[in-house]
């Protein structure tokens, strides 16, 4: 699909990749971008309609996905991380709150708003994931389940919509300079350019998005001995 004329709908979009999606589609030529997020007053960016949107709130999404019926362009970008190892104290509750926005919510999300993208011709819906779907480290594990479970998710939507010529694709990227890897030192990775690797890959009709260096080198280490998601970090 092309994004020039799209109606793109986009999770978590006041800020961070959210806010570079939104600036990028509007530059692509989209007719019209939902930039969505749990406060609308937050979206600050001229062009696009805010929504409220918690993606942990079933009644929100079906109210969305009925305000928003000629979405053709799906972006689930809304996610967080609580910072915490899997034997860590209080790491249920991490990965509870993580699963529900991460997981659950991409699904309910995707769900919601899989019979508006087959009304409108199928169009498109994109996963932000991440190079931690892959691996894990102990100060993020319970972040990596939640990605590794909506990677697992991904392709199975992409399985599921192929029959409502639905494409699907997932984008995984290391760290991006974004308020969530702010506490992480080193280079980071552009949202800006993640944001035009997304919609090129849209366009291009491919599945996947490896978005940086860190994101192509753990997919390549798939099959290295012992494989990157084996290897104790």
């Amino acid at each position: 699909m092309q994004i020039k004329d799209a109606v793109v709908f986009i999770t978590g979009a006041n800020r961070g990749l959210g806010l570079a999606y939104a600036k990028a589609a509007l530059a692509a030529g989209a007719k019209k971008v939902y930039a969505a997020a749990r406060d609308p007053k937050s979206i600050a960016l001229e062009g696009v309609v805010p929504v409220a949107l918690d993606v942990t709130q079933p009644a929100q999404i079906e109210a969305a996905a009925q305000a928003c019926g000629d979405v053709t362009l799906l972006i689930n970008n809304a996610g967080i991380s609580r910072g915490s190892g899997l034997l860590s104290e209080g790491a249920l509750e991490a990965a509870r709150a993580e699963f529900g926005t991460n997981f659950f919510g991409l699904w309910a999300v995707s769900r919601a708003f899989a019979p508006v993208l087959a009304k409108n011709g199928g169009g498109a819906l994109v996963n932000v994931l991440s190079a931690l779907s892959w691996i894990s480290f102990p100060s993020v594990a319970t972040y990596s389940a939640s990605k590794s479970a909506a990677w697992s998710l991904s392709n199975g939507l992409r399985n599921e919509l192929a029959a409502q010529s639905t494409q699907v694709v997932s984008v995984h990227v290391g760290y991006m300079d974004t308020d969530m890897a702010s506490h992480v030192p080193g280079d980071k990775t552009s949202p800006d350019d993640v944001a035009r690797q997304t919609l090129a890959a849209v366009e291009a009709g491919e599945p996947e998005v490896l978005a940086d260096a860190t994101a192509r080198q753990v997919k390549q280490g798939f099959v290295a001995t012992p494989p990157a998601y084996a290897a104790a970090r």
